[in-house]
């Protein structure tokens, strides 16, 4: 397959993504693995969390999705002084002294929540409230949001005045935490070969009713019982880590993930799965998802703060030692 071609509306799932992975790529350097769970997360009807410095192309990653993708996108600049009518919306009076309803910009296929932290609680909740229903209600009325709905956030890990962190239950709403680092310097280099004189400009690839029928291809994507069980034992490892060998672990945390972390694993691994051009989800889908997913959902006791213990540290011990069962389900169930 010529990666610059623009494929057909009846190729294979996996021949579409790629397509638009190599068409991000042209925009995005270096950050890979990111665009990958930008992607998964997108499949999988997921929401994503970015932790990154400033200038690590965050907000130019779902700018370019938008594009590709062919979705409507809207940027919401997190403030300090931002109320939750300036998210979601509200009554405003007009030249004939009638109430009418001004949808916010959250009411669009993609949204930017760029430094989420930087606003309080209620904006927070506003904001998350429609990631979860779906829906926000404005004077009574409820209002769906559009149909592919993905919402991408940042947040300054480096920032301590003005911020405000989001709760460990707000914080569980997002599929997956993804942490951008620094590229490496090649990468940088062709970062400002590509963008200091003329900036590539991404094209159209698919539109939205192209990206539903992905997502409803990962919904029907095959999952084994022994993989819904290694996940299942992943995310209780986080919550129970001495049922699984691991009492060294318990003093460690206080939280573990919730079932949501588990259906997240699930429906990350499909997405996972049609992009590597199978029907079927195996263990390693999983296991390659496993810090992505729960990174943001344990939370360290005082002791692992006090041991400079790191949340990944933990769920790489746990990775490390519940064993990925043995799944062979043939080669003949591929994507068609």
């Amino acid at each position: 397959m010529d990666p610059t071609a623009i494929p057909a509306s009846g190729s294979p799932p996996r021949e579409r993504l790629e397509a638009v992975l190599y068409e991000l790529r042209r925009v995005i350097v270096g950050q890979d693995r990111l665009l990958d769970r930008v992607l998964v997360a997108l499949l999988a009807r997921g929401h994503v969390l970015l932790e990154g410095v400033p200038g690590l192309a965050k907000t130019l990653t779902l700018e370019t999705v938008a594009r590709v993708v062919g979705g409507q996108f809207s940027r919401i600049q997190f403030t300090p002084d931002l109320v939750p009518a300036d998210v979601v919306g509200g009554q405003v009076l007009d030249r004939d002294g009638r109430f009418v309803t001004r949808l916010g910009p959250v009411f669009a296929n993609f949204v930017l929540a760029d430094e989420i932290n930087r606003a309080p609680a209620k904006v927070q909740s506003a904001l998350l409230e429609v990631m979860a229903e779906g829906h926000a209600t404005i004077a009574g009325e409820s209002h769906p949001t559009p149909s592919p709905f993905f919402v991408l956030a940042t947040q300054n890990p480096i920032e301590s005045e003005g911020v405000y962190p989001l709760p460990e239950a707000q914080v569980d709403r997002f599929a997956m935490k993804v942490v951008v680092g620094y590229p490496s310097a090649e990468d940088e280099e062709e970062i400002v070969r590509r963008m200091a004189s003329d900036p590539p400009r991404p094209r159209q690839l698919l539109d939205m009713e192209q990206l539903l029928e992905l997502q409803e291809a990962t919904d029907t994507c095959f999952v084994d019982h022994r993989v819904r069980t290694y996940a299942v034992r992943l995310v209780n490892a986080t919550r129970n880590p001495t049922s699984e060998g691991l009492a060294h672990l318990e003093p460690y945390l206080d939280l573990g993930g919730s079932p949501r972390a588990s259906l997240a694993l699930i429906r990350g691994g499909r997405a996972l799965a049609v992009m590597r051009g199978r029907s079927y989800v195996m263990p390693e889908d999983v296991h390659a998802l496993f810090h992505d997913v729960l990174r943001h959902r344990v939370v360290l006791s005082y002791e692992a703060l006090a041991a400079d213990v790191q949340p990944d540290q933990v769920l790489g011990a746990i990775a490390e030692a519940i064993p990925q069962p043995e799944v062979d389900l043939g080669s003949g169930r591929a994507v068609a």
